[in-house]
């Protein structure tokens, strides 16, 4: 009788196997840690013996949460916010990657040379100048003073990871489109459009994640009109200097990170492929 040899894990696998297991615990660790706070009741949170469990988990401060009458006025403006970006910059960086690849014209290096620098600027830098543009233009205290300016910054990052995936289309499909009979707004919505979605997916992730936990937009353009705050707002809701509710603080955490979690369920695969590069020549 033959003997099964079972397969035997080489010392360099299993080192990276235990590496990649530490790393997910310790970035897993700050999220356990939330949802610990959100169900602890008041007295354990306070306790200055934290314990890595709760005897006694409870919705209280879930129910804080959403007792407060503009909590749900917050969550639809993040949501008109992320979702405009990741609209509006999908559609504008597709347009410009496909410009930039598949046309010549004159300062195109100049054009990806800005994109690159644009990259590098610190937002902390701009917040100022901004503040004094969305005065001018009457923005302030509008959701437009949030929608503008995150597309402005997610589409130098969006256009350069974009310009690869058209590249990555032969040319001879495209000729071969047009010696079909199609036009070029058909090949370019028909054709290139479902070849470069994984990497649209992957971009709009990044956009998503960027409106959508964007704190610092939302505390200097928006002042005095609480109606149009966003969910990182209504954190400051439930934290006072004397008092903070900390149990508040991290269940709207945590319903905060739901909405990034179905999105990610939603668009994993084409992410993944995304971030791989799915077309091949």
């Amino acid at each position: 009788m033959s003997r099964v040899r079972l397969p035997v894990r080489r010392p360099w696998r299993l080192a990276a196997e235990a590496t990649a297991l530490l790393v997910a615990a310790v970035v897993a660790f700050p999220l356990y840690w939330m949802l610990l706070g959100a169900f602890r009741p008041a007295g354990e949170i306070e306790s200055t013996e934290p314990r890595p469990w709760t005897a006694s988990p409870t919705l209280d401060s879930f129910r804080r949460v959403f007792e407060q009458h503009e909590f749900g006025r917050y969550f639809v403006n993040s949501l008109l916010v992320a979702g405009s970006v990741v609209v509006a910059s999908a559609l504008i960086a597709f347009l410009a990657a496909t410009a930039v690849t598949r046309f010549r014209f004159r300062f195109r290096t100049t054009l990806l040379i800005m994109f690159l620098v644009a990259q590098m600027v610190p937002v902390e830098a701009l917040t100022i100048p901004l503040f004094f543009l969305m005065r001018d233009f009457g923005l302030l205290n509008t959701l437009g003073s949030l929608i503008l300016p995150h597309i402005a910054f997610s589409l130098p990052f969006a256009v350069w990871m974009l310009r690869g995936f058209v590249r990555a289309v032969p040319e001879s499909l495209e000729e071969a489109a047009y010696l079909d009979g199609a036009s070029r707004a058909r090949f370019l919505w028909r054709i290139l459009l479902p070849l470069v979605l994984p990497g649209l997916v992957a971009t709009s992730v990044f956009s998503f994640i960027s409106a959508w936990n964007d704190f610092l937009f939302a505390k200097s353009f928006i002042i005095s009109d609480t109606s149009q705050s966003t969910l990182p707002m209504a954190l400051l809701v439930f934290y006072k200097p004397d008092e903070p509710d900390w149990g508040g603080v991290m269940a709207a955490s945590t319903v905060m990170t739901v909405p990034v979690l179905v999105f990610f369920v939603l668009v994993q695969r084409r992410l993944v492929s995304g971030l791989g590069g799915a077309v091949k020549d």
